[in-house]
């Protein structure tokens, strides 16, 4: 669901990549393409042109936000670099998306709004900026890793700026609760982080694990995107609860998909190369279920995965045959099936409207989209 810049990346004068300026308009007015074009390929047209209408109902909502993402991180310092290296390549922007969305449930996509839809995505950036420090990662969104082109310190520092630059914009918004909220999710995050870290290399991770730490790593962002874009737009307390709930199964089911994508995407769209969650460690949900079905993939998995083992290529190859098996990914997406079923249900109690209808679309597209 990325927008990959292609042939508009440039190298900027130290070495960084940097998308055209055209590439920054495209990515501004085609957030939602990606998941438009693969619930076309998919027969489901309704859901698509639903997408296609939403583009033009938020066109304005989502040019603010990447027009103050295109500023934010500027400077000369290496950790400014870094941060504006990871901003500069686009990305899915659903959770600002999710805000815009649960803004609009209400009076609309107000100022405060703006500034609370810009902050998750630095929020969210600046997590993927140390996660590639601690996964060793190369490619982030089909380009070198800030960490490649900059190093591993301005990278966490880079990380460590946008966290601060969100918490900034969100105190400025001046609506209860929402730093406070995000104060927890912050916690949350690191926790989820540092029980994933603990468990890298176990290949008995079950699904209680799995789900716990997707929840917050994942779903917890999802959630305060909901509840900040609910409290931007002046919704009631049991609509704002049934918009979080939305964002905590939208954010599991984003996983589940993410995960599946994984082992069973095509690695020219994903921007990532088959397994390479498990070749840093990371159980992801089609290998259990792989594991669950078949106990020789268990065994698999004693016997050549651990802390810090060097995982070969045959073994890999073994392991995606076993996680991208038909029925292995049919499971999972009836996982995420139900999760986004459930999201659906949860929006029962939101006003009829077409923000309310939006978020049922961007749903159903998640668990069709390609990247």
């Amino acid at each position: 669901m990325s927008i990959l810049v292609g042939s508009t990346e440039l190298l900027d004068p130290h070495g960084a990549y940097a998308p055209h300026p055209a590439a920054r308009a495209i990515a501004a007015r085609d957030v939602l393409g990606s998941l438009e074009s693969g619930c076309g390929v998919r027969g489901l047209d309704a859901t698509a042109e639903r997408l296609g209408e939403m583009r033009a109902f938020l066109g304005s909502d989502l040019d603010e936000i990447e027009g103050a993402l295109a500023t934010t991180g500027a400077g000369e310092s290496l950790a400014h670099r870094s941060a504006q290296h990871l901003l500069a390549v686009g990305g899915k922007r659903l959770r600002p998306l999710c805000v815009a969305l649960a803004a609009r449930t209400g009076v609309g996509f107000t100022p405060a709004a703006r500034e609370l839809a810009i902050a998750v995505e630095l929020v969210h950036a600046a997590t993927l900026l140390h996660d590639d420090v601690v996964d060793l990662g190369e490619k982030r969104r089909g380009v070198d890793a800030a960490r490649i082109v900059y190093g591993n310190a301005a990278s966490i520092f880079g990380g460590d700026w946008l966290l601060v630059e969100a918490l900034g914009r969100i105190r400025a918004a001046g609506l209860p609760d929402v730093l406070d909220r995000m104060l927890g999710v912050i916690k949350e995050l690191v926790v989820a982080e540092a029980l994933q870290l603990a468990r890298r290399g176990r290949a008995g991770t079950s699904r209680d694990e799995y789900f716990e730490v997707a929840r917050g790593k994942t779903a917890s962002l999802f959630r305060w995107a909901m509840f900040a874009g609910a409290r931007a737009g002046g919704v009631d307390g049991r609509a704002c609860d049934a918009l979080e709930a939305f964002g905590s199964d939208l954010g599991v089911a984003f996983q589940v998909v993410d995960d599946v994508l994984d082992v069973a995407g095509d690695s020219d769209v994903t921007g990532k190369s088959v397994l390479c969650d498990l070749r840093e460690g990371k159980m992801t949900y089609p290998l259990i279920v792989a594991a669950e079905r078949d106990p020789s993939v268990r065994r698999l998995l004693d016997d050549h995965v651990a802390p810090d083992a060097e995982i070969s290529d045959a073994v890999i190859a073994r392991l995606a045959a076993a996680a991208s098996a038909p029925a292995v990914v049919a499971q999972c997406l009836a996982t995420a099936e139900e999760l986004c079923g459930a999201a659906i249900r949860s929006l029962d109690a939101v006003p009829p409207g077409r923000a309310r209808s939006a978020l049922e679309s961007v749903a159903v597209a998640t668990l069709h989209r390609s990247k």
